[in-house]
This record gives structure tokens, C-alpha cells and sequence, in this order.
């Protein structure tokens, strides 16, 4: 809900739990007043404000009519440069005649009823009857012949507001602009901490605090995606917040290209947050009558810690952004054949997998990088997106008919962005990549970019792509990404518009997405950067899921998937299963825990299904019931984060559903512990009105985890270096302990629950939780009718 309060000339913009004021100051600038938990009305913005009655020392007075007042002071929602604000700036500008001065204020307001469109980029919307109100303010400097629209859209439900702006060229000749971000929030004085998603390639993603203090603390990228580097999010907390009590602020840009976000405390503890694109080696010819559009860049609050802030953005990802054709919609188990084959397989391999795939459960199978060209190896064929018939005789219309009779609907991976030296593609279109002509490219993987800001590269694509799509039963696309950018420059734009090429770029992206996703919106999309060199709500809006990291190992993907979840929702979080020892970190993780984790995102299984043991593939077949029984609830409940794996031995998360009835619960063990202390197993989301049944999820141990010790698990005494041991080890279903528990819905929101001891050393029975290194455990709760006596 958003209303105006004529007297006070403010704009009070109210969502469920949350208010958002801003107002016109009697300069006529735009202020931001207060952003936090609701306020009733009447809202009297001068108990929110600090008021100065005299001249602050060493300050730039705006005007001498009100020498109390200066821009370096005042709490902006639009900040520039020129007239005394010394704190970097929202929007930039070089005017003709070279002066780079700009005051914006206030000329126009109005309330839309509704979520306007936003062209060229990805966008939210409102969801099917839903009424989002927009304000809509402008702002303008004559002078500098420049106008702004300011846009919030409110989602009450979400506790969400977004914001764009609209840059309008108003005047007789060309501006440029070299800065022009999406948000600007200046916050009153406090302690505050930082918190960013920070990594690298295989370790996306970790979280990291910071106290703020006087000065900038910026994140970017540089790399014409959003990057693993930084994520394109940000929170604001207070010094005491924790997942489940406190204040936070979260700030999240719908873009997929270069972007910086930035946290500023000046001299007088005011803090400054902006976000948009990027303003390094970026700048924007204006024409007269020209507009230049931002990104949106979403905002939230919660005043119950970071988990409920995770919730907004949950929210606005399955209901404001993913495509509503896949909104809410289970996705498929899949198999995946890159870390079982690499590049070396043929069709009969293929099939091979598939079939084996197939009687374990798996409803999709994908065929990976090695289809195409003569692509033996990284070094060659991409942009030939012909089938290699050495390798597929039937090509890929043929294989996937083979496919879908094994009973398993059929997906490809694909490269589009990207073009090997060494390629038909290349040979005939060199001028299509980026790359300088008077330099030797640096390649990245062995390949260049092509450069989408040419439509002719984006039709060849949009071409290629459909006639591989239109020729056989594709159900799926895995659309990767595979390097950074280099070499920039665009034969296509002249020298007056060569720092526009990385969000051009960007933008050619959307186009090209956007044909395609309207052309085919029942097939589901994954987008993949070297994993999650792209994972951002730009690509969520066209690719419901993303491949969350190339780091498939169970441990490290806790971390991963732990700050993955700080924004996004485990229904985009693609997360596989594979084969030990782990291609990225040589870690030999139990077979069970690999699927724990998997499970709290997009369950897939990437391993060769043909060199697994009658154990593991007896294993596998449960977990995937399992899986499938309770898919709803692990990609669409209610996550709760409950214990981080960045602060302790232990990682405790959580999917409830909607109505708080049912719960899975997964806890994670990095290293077993000598002798450790009893743990109870805290729980978030259930009613206090309810009664419960807890069950542990059925989970096999190979008898290997015990080495000589089998011979005290075992009814019967066998050497463990014998042959007898090794084939039971690879037959016998050993069960962990069983454990279940029927509580009270106050005791278990209260108190949580204790499971079965954990072996500490001294002794092992059917009753001990053997929790070793890596170990794991699943419960499940539901709501019952009576109480009855543990098992």
C-alpha cells in the first residue's frame, strides 16, 4: 500500500511487516526519512529525522536563505555530485559543455495501480490478481537538462519494495553518463555490519560479516557476469543479528552483467547503501529525447533476524520472478553424464547410463559438453552445434528417441555465448568474437566470447538453437558459461560507444533469452557459469534454476548452499550427487551424506551409475523415493537456516511446509568428535498447538566405515581384509540406528527434539547414531493425532 500525505508532503509506502518513508524536503530534494518495521498511521516524519537549527562546520550550505541546511547532512534517495554531498554519488553525468554538476529535484508523483513493465530487462511482476502498487516520482535539473524517474513497486506480501530509475535526456544536446545505479538508501546513524557473498570458482558463495566504520566498503564485478567474486547482493544488520532475531536490510539487483554495490559511513555515522551497474570502464551516450533504464534491485527488511530476510527473498524469487510457467512446478530428478564421462563417450555409452538411470528412479537424463563438432577436448568445436556423428550415429534427434523409450525424458547441455579459435563458426566469422583486431586475444578454457551486442550473432544463435530444439523431444537446457571477459571491444560500436559494450552485452543476452524462453516456455532451462559464476535474479527471471557451483562434493556444498540460501531459494539451487573420491576437493563423503545435502536444492545424480556397487545403487534407489515422496516440501517449503557450518562442527537447516505441518530437518557433522557432548536439535516454523511425529529418514552405512570394528557390528565374525568382508561390504544393507519421536508441538517449538545418542567411542549397538566424519542424518516431522512412546 502506498499513499501521499499532502501535509507532510511524504510518501508512505506499507507492506505486511514493514514502511518505507520518504519525502519532498523543503529544498525540494527527494529525502529518505525511515525504512524499518511498520508504522501505523499518522506517521509524523519529524520524530524521524535529525533536525539541525544551525550551521554545521566545514559543510557546503545548500542555499544561504537556510544556512542549516546541506546535502553532505541530508538523508538522500537520490544522490549526485556538485553541490556539497561529498559521498560518492547515485548518478553521474558529463554535460556538454563538460561540467559534471547536477541538483535533482522534485517536479512530478503519482500511485500506479499496477507493476509497470520494464523494457529490454528481466523484471518482477505481480502475481495473478494482485494489485501492486507503484510510486512513481520525478526528479529534474533544468540546468543540466536531465530528468529521473524513480520507481517502488510494492509486494506487501514479500515485505519487498523494488526500485529502478529512468534516465531522460530533457535537454538540446548529448550527456554522458558515467554513473547510474538503481537504489540509493541513506540510513540514519548506528552501528551496522556488512554482510557479502563472497568465493571464488568451486567455493561460491561463503558469507562474511564486517563491522562498517567511517569510509566505502564496495563489491563488484568486472567480469561481465555477475561473478562468483561477489554475489550481486548485500545485507545490513545490526552488530546483535542472528538468523532468527534482529534487524537486517537486504538489497539484491536483478542483473546479470558487471555491478557494484557499496556501503559508505561518512564522518557523521550516516550510512550510505547504492547499487546498480557497474560505473568502472562504463559510460552511456544520451541523446536528446533518450532514456537509459536501470536494472531493478530489490529490497527487504526483516526484524527477525536473516532468516526471515532470506524468506522476502524467497518469496519474491517463486512468486514476483521465475517464469510462471515453472512457478511452484516440481522439477525432475536428473542424471547428468559430465564427471562420469568427461568427453569420452559414445552413444552406446550413453544408453548405457541411461538405462541404469532409469531403474534407479531418475525421471531426466542430460547429455553434457562432447555432443558437437569434433569436441574430443576442451579445444575445440564450440559454436558448431552439429552433432558428432562419430560419437552419435542416430545424432541427437535419434538419441533421444532412444532415450525417451528407456523411459527418461531427454536434455543437452549447451555453450551459446561462447566460440573456440578452432571451430567452423570461428573460421568463418572471426570478426563475431570479442577481441581487439590489433591484439592477440587471451583466451579463457580456450575459447573467446561472441559478442552479443551484434544481432546478427544473436539471430545465428536464436537459429541454431531452435533448429536443435525443433528436431527432437528436448525437455530440458543446461545453458553454460564458461569465462570472464577479456579483450573488450566490439567491432560493432564505434569509438563513442565503446564503454557501453559490457552492458549492451548484457542486455543482447536478455533478447536472445527472451525469444527463446517465449518461443519454448514448457522447457526448462538451467543456467550455468563455470557453476555459479552467474548465479543472480537476472538469469532466475528466464532460468527458474541455476547449476549452484561446479564443486559437487556434500561437505563443501553445505557452505555453498548455506549462503546460497542468504537469497536464493532451494527451487533454484541445482545440487547433485557424484562420485567419490570428489573430483574437486579428493574427499571420500558417505554416499548418504552427498544426498542429504543434494536434496535441499534440485536433486540430480552426476556419476557413472555402471561402476557403482550393488550397495550404492541399492542406496541410491531408496534415496530417490524418498526424494520423490517428499519433493514439494525440500524445493518449495519454508527454509530455515538453524545452525551455520561458517561458525561451528555443525550445519542444521530446514524445509517446513505452508501450513507448518510437516518438516524435513537436515544435520550435517563436518569432523566426529571424541566423546562429544549430547546435542538436542532446535526446530523453527512448527505449531505450538500441534502434536508430532519425528522419523529419521532410513540410512545405510557400508560396512567398509568400520574396518576391523565390523567384527562387533557383525553377527558373525569376518576378517575385514578378506574377500567374504569385501562382498559383504558391497551387498550388505547395514541400517543405522531407528529413531523416532512423538512430542507435543510447545515442547518441540520450545525445546526442540534429542535424537539417539551419538557414538562416542565406548561401544557400538543398533541404538547409537554412528555419525563418523562427514556424517548426516534426514528427520522427518509431521503433525499427528496422539502422542505415542519413542521407539
Amino acid at each position: 500500500m502506498i499513499r501521499f500525505d499532502a501535509e507532510q508532503k511524504s510518501f508512505i509506502l506499507s507492506t505486511t511487516d514493514t514502511t518505507y518513508v520518504c519525502r519532498i524536503l523543503p529544498s525540494g530534494h527527494l529525502g529518505h526519512v525511515y525504512y524499518g518495521a511498520r508504522l501505523d498511521a499518522p506517521i509524523d516524519t519529524a520524530t524521524l529525522e535529525v533536525s539541525h537549527k544551525i550551521e554545521v562546520g566545514s559543510q557546503i550550505v545548500y542555499d544561504e536563505a537556510d544556512r542549516s541546511f546541506n546535502l553532505n547532512l541530508a538523508r538522500l534517495e537520490v544522490s549526485s555530485y556538485g553541490k556539497g554531498d561529498f559521498r560518492d554519488p547515485m548518478v553521474h553525468f558529463r554535460l556538454p559543455d563538460g561540467s559534471r554538476i547536477t541538483d535533482f529535484k522534485v517536479v512530478s508523483h503519482e500511485i500506479l495501480a499496477l507493476k509497470p513493465d520494464v523494457p529490454e530487462l528481466p523484471a518482477t511482476f505481480a502475481k495473478p490478481g494482485e494489485i501492486a502498487e507503484t510510486l512513481l516520482v520525478t526528479v529534474a535539473d533544468p540546468v543540466a537538462g536531465l530528468s529521473i524517474d524513480l520507481y517502488y513497486t510494492v509486494f506487501v506480501e514479500a515485505d519487498a519494495i523494488v526500485r529502478r530509475a529512468v534516465v531522460k535526456n530533457i535537454g538540446a544536446g548529448k550527456v554522458m553518463i558515467e554513473k547510474c545505479l538503481s537504489a540509493n538508501v541513506d540510513f540514519p546513524a548506528g552501528d551496522y555490519e556488512l554482510v557479502t557473498l563472497d568465493g571464488a570458482w568451486i567455493r561460491e558463495r561463503h558469507i562474511h560479516d564486517r563491522t562498517l566504520r567511517p569510509g566505502i566498503v564496495k563489491i563488484d564485478s568486472k567480469r561481465g557476469v555477475s561473478s562468483a567474486d561477489h554475489n550481486p547482493f548485500i545485507a545490513i544488520k545490526r552488530p546483535y543479528t542472528v538468523e532468527d532475531q534482529g534487524e537486517c536490510y537486504g538489497f539484491a539487483l536483478v542483473y546479470s552483467g558487471n555491478f557494484e554495490a557499496t556501503a559508505e559511513v561518512n564522518p557523521h555515522g550516516l550510512l550510505r547503501v547504492m547499487m546498480g551497474i557497474n560505473s568502472f570502464d562504463f559510460y552511456w551516450n544520451l541523446e536528446p529525447g533518450c532514456t537509459f533504464a536501470t536494472p531493478e534491485a530489490v529490497l527487504t527488511y526483516s526484524a527477525s533476524g536473516m532468516t526471515r530476510l532470506s524468506q522476502n527473498l524467497h518469496d519474491v524469487v517463486n512468486d514476483h520472478l521465475v517464469s510462471p510457467q515453472w512457478q511452484k512446478r516440481e522439477r525432475p530428478i536428473l542424471a547428468n553424464n559430465w564427471e562420469a564421462t568427461m568427453f569420452d563417450f559414445n552413444q552406446r555409452k550413453i544408453l548405457r547410463l541411461a538405462r541404469l538411470a532409469k531403474k534407479a528412479g531418475v525421471e531426466l537424463f542430460v547429455l553434457d559438453d562432447g555432443w558437437f563438432g569434433h569436441r574430443d577436448d576442451d579445444l575445440r568445436s564450440l559454436g558448431d552445434w552439429e552433432a558428432d556423428r562419430r560419437k552419435l550415429p542416430d545424432g541427437i534427434p535419434g538419441l533421444a528417441r532412444r532415450i525417451n523409450r528407456i523411459g527418461l525424458d531427454f536434455g543437452i547441455w549447451v555453450e551459446p555465448e561462447m566460440v573456440n579459435p578452432d571451430s567452423d563458426l570461428y573460421r568463418a566469422h572471426p570478426d563475431w568474437a570479442v577481441k581487439h583486431p590489433a591484439r592477440t586475444p587471451s583466451l579463457g578454457r580456450h575459447q573467446l566470447i561472441l559478442d552479443l551486442t551484434r544481432p546478427a550473432v544473436r539471430d545465428y544463435l536464436f537459429g541454431k538453437l531452435t533448429a536443435l530444439f525443433d528436431s527432437a523431444p528436448i525437455t530440458y537446457c543446461k545453458w553454460d558459461m564458461n569465462r570472464s571477459f577479456s579483450d573488450i571491444f566490439s567491432g560493432a560500436l564505434d569509438c563513442e560507444h565503446q564503454g557501453e559494450f559490457a552492458h549492451r552485452y548484457v542486455l543482447g543476452l536478455y533478447e536472445l533469452l527472451d525469444r527463446l524462453t517465449t518461443r519454448y516456455p514448457a522447457m526448462l532451462f538451467e543456467s550455468c557459469a563455470s557453476g555459479g559464476n552467474r548465479f543472480d535474479l537476472g538469469m532466475l527471471r528466464y532460468m527458474p534454476q541455476t547449476w549452484t557451483s561446479d564443486d559437487s562434493d556434500g561437505i563443501e556444498r553445505l557452505f555453498i548452499q548455506y549462503g546460497t540460501s542468504i537469497v536464493y531459494p532451494p527451487s533454484t539451487m541445482g545440487a547433485h550427487v557424484s562420485a567419490v573420491p570428489n573430483a574437486q576437493t579428493i574427499r571420500n563423503t558417505p554416499i548418504e551424506t552427498r544426498f542429504n545435502t543434494a536434496i535441499f536444492g534440485l536433486l540430480g545424480y552426476e556419476l557413472d551409475f555402471a561402476k557403482l556397487s550393488y550397495f550404492d545403487r541399492a542406496v541410491i534407489k531408496r534415496q530417490i523415493a524418498f526424494y520423490k515422496e517428499h519433493r514439494k516440501l525440500l524445493q518449495f517449503g519454508r527454509f530455515y537456516r538453524l545452525k551455520s557450518p561458517f561458525s561451528g562442527n555443525d550445519c542444521l537447516w530446514m524445509s517446513v511446509s505452508e501450513d507448518g505441518r510437516e518438516a524435513l530437518v537436515g544435520l550435517y557433522q563436518l569432523l566426529a568428535k571424541p566423546n562429544g557432548v549430547a546435542e538436542k536439535i532446535p526446530v523453527a516454523g512448527l505449531k505450538a498447538d500441534s502434536a508430532y511425529k519425528i522419523v529419521k529418514r532410513p540410512q545405510y552405512v557400508n560396512l567398509r566405515t568400520f574396518g576391523d570394528l565390523a567384527r562387533h557390528a557383525l553377527p558373525i565374525k569376518v576378517p575385514a581384509k578378506g574377500l567374504i568382508f569385501h562382498l559383504l561390504a558391497d551387498h550388505y544393507m547395514m541400517e543405522t540406528e531407528k529413531d523416532e519421536i512423538a512430542v507435543k508441538g510447545d515442547v518441540l517449538t520450545r525445546h526442540g527434539f534429542v535424537p539417539k545418542q551419538r557414538y562416542i567411542g565406548s561401544g557400538y549397538t543398533a541404538e547409537i547414531r554412528l555419525m563418523g566424519d562427514f556424517g548426516s542424518r534426514v528427520y522427518h516431522i509431521k503433525a499427528s493425532e496422539r502422542i505415542e512412546p519413542r521407539v
